[in-house]
């Protein structure tokens, strides 16, 4: 399979010559089967360019899209409305989550109601599935797709995603127990040939800001160094 980040902030988007190098779009990572199957981590800001990219290569056919949500918190999602493929109806779009299907829908569509967005999530042109992402695992294409729970304010899952041998875990947004190490989150990564993790914090500035559901580049390389 090959990766591709389109967004790699969290919190908010941000520009400026110190943003170049990484970037400045929220949280969105694209994944390419060897079959062609398209499946997409997050709706931050990036999954614009992106969307970008799907319409200029579909032509006119029909094409499918994938989206995980690890969870709902604005900046994993806030891209989504300007997702060009949504508007499309050559577009099938399936839209997972570890909440039932109702409660996704309702969390999408409420960032495209009201006073918030003139087009509503239900009246886009594309064809819309929602399912249910299940723990123990789950087919989209060629991927195998599992999810492990996170600490996090309100909720998050960490992904895990196979193809052919080969394996990726996406751990955002994530924070380590009081006991120093998430065991369960140890478990769920062993044997991964990549391991993206949530380095929001420097480890001097996470002393004052536990509890705030974000982690540092440090107890990823502690977590990734034991598993290696």
């Amino acid at each position: 399979m090959e990766l591709e980040f389109w967004g790699v902030r969290g919190s908010a988007p941000v520009s400026g010559r110190n943003q170049v190098k990484i970037g400045g779009h929220t949280p969105c990572a694209a994944l390419r089967s060897s079959a062609g199957d398209l499946l997409i981590v997050d709706a931050g800001t990036g999954i614009m360019r992106l969307g970008e990219r799907v319409m200029g290569n579909s032509g006119k056919a029909a094409f499918g899209v994938n989206i995980l949500f690890t969870h709902f918190h604005l900046d994993h999602v806030i891209g989504l409305p300007f997702f060009a493929p949504l508007y499309s109806s050559q577009a099938a779009i399936v839209f997972y989550s570890p909440a039932a299907p109702k409660e996704t829908e309702r969390y999408l569509a409420g960032i495209q109601t009201g006073r918030y967005f003139p087009v509503s999530f239900r009246e886009t042109a594309s064809q819309k599935k929602v399912l249910k992402a299940e723990e123990s695992g789950f087919e989209v294409g060629r991927f195998r797709v599992s999810y492990c729970p996170l600490n996090h304010p309100q909720g998050s899952v960490a992904y895990r995603i196979e193809e052919g041998g080969g394996s990726v875990v996406f751990a955002t947004d994530t924070e380590p127990p009081d006991s120093g190490r998430d065991e369960r989150l140890a478990a769920f990564i062993h044997g991964a040939d990549y391991f993206i993790y949530d380095a929001t914090f420097t480890p001097r500035e996470y002393r004052v800001r536990q509890g705030w559901g974000h982690s540092t580049w440090l107890e990823g390389t502690r977590l990734a160094g034991r598993e290696a």
